[in-house]
């Protein structure tokens, strides 16, 4: 993709995409959509908290 560019580190291994704001600044929504992936794959090992928990949590504080 124009102004998308994927940097490796010194094994080669893929580590790093840099974006090119101007170029993809008319397609914020693609720009909003790779923040999410990026932080759905950092999470990604973490605790799972059940809905349920979540749920009763926000209606006890009066959330929901």
């Amino acid at each position: 993709m124009k102004g998308v560019s994927i940097i490796e580190d010194k094994t080669k291994k893929r580590r790093y995409v840099q974006i090119d704001l101007k170029a993809v600044k008319d397609d914020r929504e693609w720009i909003q959509d790779v923040f999410d992936l990026m932080i759905a794959e950092s999470r990604k090992d973490e605790k799972r908290v059940p809905w349920s928990t979540i749920k009763s949590r926000l209606k006890k504080e009066g959330r929901l």
